[in-house]
């Protein structure tokens, strides 16, 4: 056990790696979540430049921290920060498919209708709270003032 623990967190780093190391050389990635904010600066309550879209190419201009300064392939004009989340140095086909973005996001982390099904059939799971709780919704402004009000950190670098 201590030896597949060990393996998976190399393999996380040796990815990890490989995928930094790529976009330190300005390569090329691809919006892997259904759309991705591009922002004026690092910052969590930055501007907003623009949005970008599932599948999306980019080009990497600059990497700091968790963000990464991207320009989009098809609209040179369209530039920002976006999360490194949000990005995914192997190509994202976003088109031709009868799955929903969040059927995608889910099964890239390994969770298929199958799976959904088996939890389902368990009978102890409660649905109706994870739809309430997906349901809240926040307001930027909103979420400023509780962040300002309570003396957090804002998250600017």
């Amino acid at each position: 056990m201590k030896k597949l623990f060990v393996f998976f967190l190399f393999f996380l780093l040796v990815s990890g790696a490989l995928f930094a190391q790529q976009l330190a050389t300005g390569g090329t990635a691809w919006v892997s979540s259904k759309t991705a904010d591009l922002k004026t600066s690092t910052g969590f309550f930055a501007g907003r430049a623009g949005t970008l879209q599932m599948g999306d190419q980019v080009t990497v201009l600059q990497i700091s921290g968790s963000k990464v300064q991207v320009r989009s392939a098809t609209n040179s004009s369209l530039s920002g920060w976006a999360a490194s989340s949000s990005l995914s140095a192997r190509r994202i086909v976003a088109a031709g498919s009868s799955a929903t973005a969040t059927e995608v996001a889910l099964a890239g982390k390994g969770f298929s209708q199958e799976v959904e099904d088996a939890y389902k059939t368990d009978g102890t799971l409660n649905y109706a709270d994870v739809d309430r709780t997906e349901a809240i919704t926040v307001s930027l402004d909103e979420l400023y003032t509780f962040v300002t009000e309570g003396r957090l950190n804002t998250g600017e670098e």
